[in-house]
């Protein structure tokens, strides 16, 4: 009879143990997907599938943060143009990149670029990347045509960029409230949170092929994301030049 019971609070506790999944972290029990322990007794959440790093008893992102000597500072601005790919392990287009396509930034997309047939063949950047720009708090596409491509967060908050030779933008968007961090990431600190940006499938492909579309995240519009899927974007520099003549 013992032995049959103690079989079963042994099935018991494997079962709940499967299922639930915790582990400890000093006093605490945990769920790995969704925290990180540190110095086995300090917890930090998973944040845009970037379990966030812990320094002096404070949890931050690499995004945006730097941890020396127990001392907490923000990553020094980037500088130069630099390329941009999503980070989400949990996301199939991980480690994919942010393209410009029909004046939308893309995740996953090809880079649509355009030479006038007037401009020497020598003098047209490849065209084949999308590089960004970033200073003060605003960003702009990396372009030689005269005038600049300015981004924008759309009163939607999709990501978007001017058309060459006209500084339209609609009503209601926001071209300010970017941080660009060397060695860390794109942030858009207009959101709700760090990183303040989303993946959104496009429905019709569905979640697993095709490009994905970008947008910021805030309280007004996080109902309607619900489908979307925090993210981080990683900084690559892309070296001096231009990346396009400019983007289309």
């Amino acid at each position: 009879m013992m032995n049959r019971l103690a079989w079963a609070a042994t099935a018991l506790l494997a079962l709940t143990q499967g299922v639930v999944g915790l582990q400890s972290c000093g006093q605490s029990q945990y769920d790995p997907a969704q925290y990180v322990c540190w110095y086995s007794q300090f917890l930090c959440p998973v944040t845009a599938g970037e379990g966030l790093s812990y320094c002096n008893g404070a949890c931050y992102s690499k995004f945006m943060y730097t941890c020396t000597n127990n001392i907490l500072t923000l990553l020094p601005p980037v500088q130069g143009p630099f390329t941009l790919t999503v980070s989400n392990p949990t996301l199939p287009i991980h480690d994919k990149p942010v393209t410009a396509g029909g004046l939308k930034w893309i995740l996953n997309g090809n880079t649509s670029s355009y030479c006038p047939g007037v401009v020497p063949a020598s003098e047209c950047p490849p065209g084949t990347t999308t590089s960004i720009v970033s200073s003060n708090g605003g960003a702009s596409m990396n372009v030689k045509v005269p005038g600049g491509q300015l981004v924008y967060l759309g009163p939607d908050w999709q990501v978007g960029y001017t058309q060459a030779h006209s500084a339209y933008i609609p009503s209601g968007s926001i071209t300010g409230g970017f941080g660009a961090y060397q060695g860390g990431g794109f942030v858009n600190l207009n959101g709700n949170g760090p990183g303040g940006w989303v993946a959104c499938p496009i429905r019709a492909s569905g979640p697993t092929g095709g490009f994905w579309q970008l947008f910021g995240r805030n309280a007004t519009n996080a109902a309607a994301l619900n489908y979307c899927t925090p993210i981080n974007l990683k900084i690559n520099p892309s070296g001096p030049g231009f990346g396009a003549w400019q983007y289309t």
